[in-house]
């Protein structure tokens, strides 16, 4: 196992690295203390309950969080990604926000939110070149929305929304793709076919680091595992950090964790009393 899907342990040079960083907003911390390495080709999970500064991390990686102490340094150079790729500038980042932060009464087509990642490069409207399309054409293709290339944002599922953002994200061929909640209000198909995408993108040379509340549909199938409560309570693989222990003291409360051979199923002990009791119950009538 490598560094960077093991989570860092051996001598590979980090994609990001939190040095004892504490940040926030207008003044408070949201994390403190973060020490944490990102190492090229890692996939990765944060998870944490509410408030425990998930998204915030991503934000800290982005620039978007006030710094209060420490730092979030990227690499000086990254490795070229594959046989004849050019060396890309490095730290080069993609983003995905929450879908709930959208606004979708903003009057745009998917092929207008796709270019606006070009934005960093092109100013804020850029003008697609005829290699730009052809990018964005066989993006969209690839990601199984070509067809809704002039569809206004609002009238796509909420799958077509997530690959759509998510093409926004990967048209600048990000190193780094950070995503908030990418399965969040997504059925079990739409969750599954998000993470295979996810990990055929990983497997393409692409560090991938989300967020997630679900630890059972989506953390548990995730190589690398943060857990994250203000600080860093753990990170390893879903075998080493899916304890009651563990996750415990990330979420401040009882958790139950039940192993089935390779299947993990974890929830807090409040949920797991109220669904034996209501078998209990269905078993008596």
């Amino acid at each position: 196992m490598t560094a960077a899907t093991s989570g860092g342990s051996g001598a590979e040079q980090p994609l990001v690295q939190f040095e004892d960083l504490a940040c926030g907003y207008g003044g408070r911390a949201v994390l403190d203390r973060i020490s944490l390495r990102l190492y090229v080709g890692q996939f990765a999970g944060i998870v944490g309950p509410s408030g425990s500064g998930k998204t915030t991390l991503l934000r800290a990686i982005l620039g978007q969080a006030e710094v209060y102490g420490g730092a979030v340094r990227f690499v000086d150079q990254l490795p070229p990604r594959g046989r004849g790729s050019a060396r890309r500038r490095p730290g080069r980042v993609g983003y995905v926000p929450q879908l709930e932060t959208v606004d979708w009464t903003f009057p745009v087509t998917v092929q207008q939110v796709v270019s606006m990642g070009l934005a960093a490069e092109s100013g804020p409207w850029p003008w697609l070149g005829r290699e730009d399309q052809r990018r964005l054409g066989a993006l969209l293709d690839r990601l199984g929305i070509g067809d809704c290339a002039r569809q206004h944002i609002r009238d796509l599922s909420g799958g077509q929304q997530q690959r759509a953002f998510l093409a926004r994200a990967l048209i600048r061929q990000p190193d780094l793709l950070l995503l908030d909640e990418p399965t969040s209000g997504a059925d079990i198909k739409t969750r599954h076919e998000i993470l295979h995408l996810l990990a055929d993108l990983n497997a393409e040379g692409i560090t991938v680091l989300l967020t997630t509340h679900d630890l059972n549909s989506v953390a548990a199938h995730l190589p690398w595992i943060i857990c994250l409560n203000g600080r860093i309570v753990a990170q390893g693989s879903p075998d080493d950090v899916f304890t009651s222990e563990i996750l415990g003291r990330t979420y401040g409360a009882e958790m139950v964790v039940v192993r089935e051979g390779d299947l993990i199923l974890v929830s807090d002990k409040l949920a797991a009393t109220r669904s034996t009791e209501a078998a209990t119950v269905a078993r008596g009538a």
